[in-house]
């Protein structure tokens, strides 16, 4: 993922329903729980973690049992420390004390409850990224010390992978054309991490990397889930026949949930773009621009996927008096530079969700040169009456701004590639006209017709007319 192109936008949660989700998982909930159990006889390490002889105690106050209590209880003691719901007050006696943020819980904003459980999440993440307890065991020296050099583990590169992991994972729920709510077979995650994009087959040895990964993950994942990142189900146990043989190849098409399956959580999916943005990257959410102007929202849906545009212009909509909105779209929408085609493109989808009312402000830009095609479309389509006919020219320079607009938001798609080929058909002499319209992008439209048009004569027709447009304009 590069940090240097926006993503996607997210359709986050209403940070109240967040937060008492947060308050909700496993993790964060037995963090406060532990936090308001302690008291005066409660002592720590030097490290800040509970005393061995504590966490029998620990469990008990969580109603933990079993063999995993004492590690569980541990474990939601070091988030309280480190989120700020327990404070070390003496470190030489390991007293400790109930943190600020603990009313935080009960008494803060939302925001403040998920700044909580955001540096638990934090807490998880570092966590998942060491290598298991066994194999730090078998790593122990002769003098009681970890020999890391054994364990073939480079912490910066763990920490990366799974962050490249989580962003795939993000990028795939935030697209319009990925499973959206729907679960993530853990194969083809570990697969976007290990198989090059242009590679046909995987070699048996991708594919062995790739089992060695998604293990690795099924492990990651199982310690994300309690925290309320992910809905995790596991690898099935019963695919590896042996613990000490590798895992079988995940080729198995006849019940890939058999290999491991992971969503996000709404609360997952608001904590990584947290990180997200953290890290530099442009990862917008819907709502973001409902309290910004028009040529913010016509600019910022720029990049959006039509589904994702029209959410975000239904919540900027819903905020202003239906004229008054159409007339500032119209004002934003104007303009020769050359992401001008693009808006008004965006002008007019969202001018399509304003109602009748909005009337009056498409018949002000009527003799509009820049902004007179689009509202003539929209009048016409609302069943207005008396809409004058447009000049031939008005309709050459709407052609030529629609079109530049799709290039501009679709590139050389096969909707574009229809539309072309139709205008080519419509007008016979479309090419002889076009080149003297008077447009910004005029010529690199006629020189996209050409590159998009089948039939080589009608190619070659609008590159010859896309030079002479490009001579017309001194370029």
């Amino acid at each position: 993922m590069s940090d240097s192109s926006p993503l996607p936008p997210v359709r986050l949660h209403p940070e109240a329903e967040l937060a008492r989700d947060a308050l909700s998982t496993p993790l964060l909930s037995r963090a406060a729980r532990l936090a308001r159990w302690a008291g005066p006889g409660t002592r720590v390490d030097a490290g800040g973690g509970l005393v061995e002889e504590q966490l029998p105690t620990a469990a008990e106050a969580l109603g933990l049992t079993g063999d995993d209590a004492a590690a569980y209880a541990s474990e939601a003691w070091r988030v309280a420390v480190d989120t700020g719901l327990v404070e070390v007050v003496d470190e030489e006696e390991g007293r400790v004390a109930a943190g600020e943020d603990l009313a935080l819980l009960t008494g803060g904003s939302p925001h403040d409850v998920l700044a909580v459980w955001l540096a638990a999440l934090e807490t998880v993440l570092a966590d998942a990224s060491v290598p298991d307890i066994d194999d730090l065991v078998e790593a122990v020296d002769e003098g009681g010390g970890i020999d890391f050099s054994s364990l073939d583990w480079n912490p910066e590169a763990e920490a990366e992978f799974l962050d490249g992991v989580l962003g795939n994972l993000y990028l795939l729920t935030v697209s319009e054309d990925g499973p959206g709510d729907g679960p993530v077979p853990l194969p083809a995650l570990a697969a976007s991490m290990i198989v090059p994009s242009d590679m046909g087959e995987p070699t048996n040895d991708v594919l062995e990397q790739v089992s060695d990964a998604m293990m690795r993950l099924d492990d990651q994942f199982r310690l994300l889930a309690p925290v309320g990142l992910v809905e995790f189900q596991p690898v099935d146990e019963a695919l590896m026949a042996d613990a000490d043989e590798e895992p079988a190849s995940p080729i198995d098409d006849t019940d890939v949930s058999r290999y491991g399956m992971v969503r996000l959580t709404p609360l997952g999916l608001y904590g990584l773009r947290a990180r997200l943005l953290e890290a530099g990257f442009e990862a917008p959410a819907v709502g973001d621009l409902a309290d910004k102007g028009a040529d913010a929202l016509l600019d910022g849906t720029s990049t959006f996927p039509p589904a994702a545009a029209q959410a975000e212009t239904e919540q900027w909509l819903a905020r202003r008096e239906p004229l008054a909105a159409a007339r500032e779209l119209l004002a934003a929408a104007r303009g020769s530079d050359a992401g001008a085609p693009l808006r008004r493109l965006r002008c007019q989808q969202a001018l399509s969700l304003v109602g009748p009312e909005a009337g009056p402000a498409l018949r002000e830009v009527l003799d509009d040169a820049e902004l007179g095609g689009l509202a003539r479309v929209w009048l016409t389509e609302h069943g207005a009456p008396d809409v004058p006919a447009p000049s031939e020219a008005m309709v050459f320079w709407l052609t030529i701004d629609t079109v530049a607009a799709q290039l501009a938001a679709e590139g050389n798609s096969e909707e574009l590639r229809g539309l072309v080929e139709g205008l080519a058909e419509q007008h016979g002499g479309f090419f002889t006209a076009a080149w003297r319209v008077e447009h910004p992008a005029t010529a690199d439209v006629l020189e996209a017709m050409g590159r998009l048009h089948p039939d080589k004569r009608v190619a070659k027709e609008a590159r010859k007319a896309a030079f002479k447009a490009r001579s017309q304009q001194g370029g």
